[in-house]
């Protein structure tokens, strides 16, 4: 897919708003009729601009109740070392976001469990056991201030324009 224009945008935003509306609802929303705005969307699934679509469920409600935040650092940086702790990481339920970066820490994980002896299980059975790493430190989320699952439309930057072309 190239570049999303304006109508893109707004479609993406719309179901990332709701991802239940009807057709008819979304072309309302942006200002299109039906049919393109379905090849749209179609567009947009076919080139991965869309990877899915999902609930979104209240952890707490589910019994999730406790957030941490962990830094990670591994003993070396080979190749077949990342490769096993991502691997690790990925086939892990209560790791639900996992972090490479750069500073003090190598990856930064978020872990959701029930509650803190849940976090120390988790310690014991699972993070101190994952491939290479050498240090945990954890932070206990107290309030989520802004947790969002939407990307902000408003704030991208759209591509430039291709140059006119000289004769």
């Amino acid at each position: 897919m190239n570049q999303l224009d304006r109508y893109d945008r707004l479609l993406l935003a719309q179901l990332q708003r709701d991802s239940r509306q009807t057709v008819q609802q979304l072309a309302t929303a942006v200002g299109l009729s039906s049919t393109p705005c379905w090849k749209r969307v179609k567009e947009l699934e076919a080139s991965g601009v869309i990877r899915g679509y999902t609930a979104l469920v209240d952890r707490e409600k589910v019994g999730l109740a406790l957030c941490v935040l962990a830094e990670l650092n591994l003993t070396r940086h080979h190749e077949d070392d990342v490769r096993r702790f991502e691997a690790a990481v990925a086939d892990c339920p209560q790791i639900v976001s996992c972090y490479a970066t750069t500073g003090q820490a190598d990856y930064v994980i978020k872990v959701l469990v029930p509650d803190i002896k849940g976090y120390e299980a988790f310690l014991h059975e699972t993070a101190f056991k994952l491939p290479g790493v050498t240090h945990v430190r954890s932070s206990v989320v107290l309030k989520e201030v802004k947790a969002q699952s939407g990307l902000p439309f408003e704030a991208a930057v759209p591509a430039p324009a291709p140059a006119p072309k000289r004769r």
